[in-house]
């Protein structure tokens, strides 16, 4: 018997569900597309293994994961975050 080929797309779309974006959920991200173009800027308001729900500035956006290119959070540094002086040039 010959086992189908395993949907490899499906397996990241899972992995991606199950692991790094629920983690987002009321989040502030930029989404950036395959596309290119602007990025696009908002909190995550739901997802499944299809596509991530946000709330823009301009109202609610549907993105499909499969036009993704990159996730970014926008989280504020955790408490106790100090920046390295002397890595930053000085003004």
């Amino acid at each position: 018997m010959n086992k189908e080929p395993v949907n490899e797309t499906a397996k990241r779309a899972k992995l991606l569900t199950n692991g790094f974006i629920p983690d987002l959920k009321g989040k502030k991200v930029v989404i950036r597309l395959v596309s290119g173009g602007q990025p696009v800027t908002g909190i995550v308001e739901g997802f499944n293994p299809d596509d991530i729900l946000l709330q823009t500035t301009k109202g609610q956006l549907l993105v499909f994961k499969h036009a993704i290119a990159t996730i970014e959070p926008m989280d504020e540094p955790k408490k106790g975050f100090t920046i390295d002086k002397s890595c930053t040039k000085p003004t």
